[in-house]
């Protein structure tokens, strides 16, 4: 990653993520299939090892979805009182399908942050007294 020398405009990492492109040239795929990431870029062969996003997504995304289905399932306990199996009906699939799709942009999101900020593991810039 240290090594980049080409000149790319600069790619905003939010669209980047989500639409899971290269977070140098905005164009080759970041996945491979789901949530693997690719070796490198298709279209302009930036190599992948940098990527290390940990559970960072995984929680991120629960927190995010579960505050929401979460808050959605007491509001319609509270105010309508519905039976026990439409909660799970309603609940369950939704939480499911925000879950899935949130998590492949919020990896990818991350993983362009990383990139656009130089991000390495276990270094911190050490400021000049």
């Amino acid at each position: 990653m240290n090594q980049d020398r080409a000149l790319y405009p600069p790619v905003d990492p939010l669209r980047a993520g989500i639409r899971a492109y290269c977070p140098r040239c905005g164009q080759g795929k970041l996945f491979n299939g789901y949530l693997a990431p690719a070796r490198r870029c298709t279209n302009c062969g930036l190599d992948y090892s940098f990527i290390d996003t940990g559970e960072g997504p995984a929680v991120l995304v629960m927190l995010l979805i579960g505050f929401i289905v979460v808050g959605l399932a007491l509001w319609m306990e509270v105010n309508l009182d519905p039976p026990l199996w439409l909660h799970f009906v309603l609940w369950i699939p939704l939480a499911l399908v925000l879950c899935l799709t949130a998590l492949r942009w919020m990896k990818g999101i991350l993983i362009a942050l990383q990139y656009r900020h130089k991000a390495v593991e276990g270094q911190i810039d050490k400021v000049s007294e």
